[in-house]
């Protein structure tokens, strides 16, 4: 399996091998749900060719949003939900182990 890097990480099928993409993504969702972070998939116009914007956290009408580039690859949107959750307490709600150790960043 090739190496995958995410938030830095290497995830040489560790957390892969637990869950694929996209149930990593549909467990971040849910943990951002919990936080009240309402996620929104919006397509983001980019003039530069250079820049990659996949989005991020706001706080708007006292809500917070997470708005993500619905053409980002999965593992952009992985990175930016979870660069998000790591704005919050997480240590008040259960996470899964593999999830909780892609957000601490402890996978090696």
């Amino acid at each position: 399996m090739e190496n995958r890097n995410l938030l830095g990480l290497s995830l040489a099928g560790w957390v892969l091998g637990v869950m694929d993409e996209e149930t990593i993504i549909e467990q971040l969702e849910e943990l951002a749900a919990r936080f009240g972070i309402q996620i929104r998939y919006e397509p983001i116009k980019q003039e530069e060719e250079l820049l990659n914007i996949v989005g991020g956290l706001c706080l708007l009408k006292g809500e917070y949003v997470l708005i993500i580039n619905s053409k980002a690859t999965v593992k952009d949107k992985i990175r930016t939900i979870a660069e998000a959750l790591k704005q919050f307490d997480l240590d008040q709600v259960y996470i899964r182990p593999a999830l909780r150790e892609l957000l601490d960043g402890t996978i090696g």
